[in-house]
């Protein structure tokens, strides 16, 4: 069998196999209340139909504040959870696991009223200036994200992954660009890491799951964090106790990125060889073969792919047959997904049809 079509064991937690669907925003929660709406549950369904081993949600704000857009999906309240629930459940009808990835915007939200960061720095020239920190609004915030991730369980959640990358607000603790603080969560990289660390603890109070970060790997910015950085914040991870660092990069400062096929990748191969901890691989992954060779290369442990899903939610299909795989697909799709999937004995399988005699394929 395919590496990609492999399952995948962690914790109390096995995908039947190692495609993933990247946390993507939507900007459809109309009402501007964080609530689930019917795209939503359409939306995530739809590659759980698709037989996508692990989906995750969009970036869910831990705080109305913290929304990248008056249009996400929000966590910080318990009325949240009945609409998310109901999407865990759609998609684990179809076989699927599910993930929620935890946010906060930081300088880059994009509200009405404050924002805030760990220093007042705005992102760019004629945007809003944020707001630095204080200790207390530290602890509040540390304490959102423990909430989000208790309120995660309750939903039913698979997985939680918190969102430390692409210049959001743990990003922004991260990275030296636009962490400028004197008390002890800046300067060294001990300190800037310490928010973090802080947020991680807190979620594993409450949390026992499986637990994935988020991290712009390269910040395509000469006085930024390098990847040596990063293999030093995915130790502390590791040490932590999170399970997988996903490896994507850019959006702490502007820049100008070279964009190609799996250019991301070997941030989450160096990060795999010199942390010993596991990565998701992502950018760019389009072809089944690309995949594969990541896999077995040992340059990543899951595949996780973006915009290819919005074009195809069937894309698990035809990667098994670039492949050669036969999978199980949807038992109401199975005699059309059966006519294009490789097989030993050249007939369509009868699984879903009892009494009937096999179809020769002709």
């Amino acid at each position: 069998m395919s590496m990609l079509f492999t399952p995948y064991h962690l914790k109390n937690m096995t995908l039947k196999n190692r495609i993933v669907m990247s946390p993507m925003c939507m900007y459809a929660s109309s009402n501007r209340d964080g609530m689930v709406t019917d795209f939503h549950k359409i939306h995530y369904a739809s590659r759980a139909v698709g037989q996508v081993g692990l989906i995750f949600l969009e970036s869910t704000a831990v705080n109305p504040q913290g929304r990248i857009s008056d249009v996400d999906l929000g966590i910080w309240d318990d009325e949240h959870v009945v609409g998310l629930k109901s999407i865990v459940n759609s998609v684990h009808a179809c076989g699927s696991k599910i993930g929620i990835q935890l946010a906060h915007a930081g300088r880059k939200a994009i509200v009405g009223g404050e924002i805030v960061a760990p220093s007042p720095i705005p992102y760019r020239e004629g945007v809003k200036m944020p707001q630095e920190l204080g200790k207390q609004d530290i602890k509040n915030t540390i304490e959102e994200f423990k909430d989000a991730a208790r309120r995660s369980k309750k939903a039913g959640f698979d997985v939680i992954e918190i969102h430390g990358a692409h210049g959001y607000l743990i990003n922004e603790f991260l990275s030296p660009l636009t962490n400028k603080r004197k008390d002890e969560y800046g300067g060294s990289r001990e300190n800037r890491y310490r928010f973090l660390g802080e947020v991680i603890n807190g979620i594993k109070s409450v949390w026992d799951g499986p637990l994935f970060v988020r991290i712009s790997a390269c910040e395509y910015h000469p006085e930024g964090n390098t990847i040596d950085d990063f293999i030093f914040y995915s130790l502390q991870m590791k040490a932590q106790g999170v399970d997988l660092v996903d490896c994507s990069s850019g959006a702490v400062v502007p820049a100008k990125i070279d964009v190609f096929p799996g250019y991301q990748v070997p941030f989450a191969e160096k990060i795999k060889a010199h942390a010993n901890i596991d990565t998701g691989a992502v950018g760019l992954i389009t072809h089944a073969n690309q995949a594969e060779e990541i896999l077995k290369n040992k340059r990543g442990g899951l595949i996780f792919i973006a915009r290819e899903l919005l074009r195809d939610p069937y894309w698990p299909l035809r990667a098994a047959i670039e492949l050669g795989e036969s999978i199980e697909g949807p038992k109401h799709y199975e005699k059309a997904w059966s006519e294009v999937m490789p097989k030993d004995n050249n007939q369509v399988s009868e699984k879903w049809y009892p009494g009937k005699e096999p179809v020769s394929r002709s």
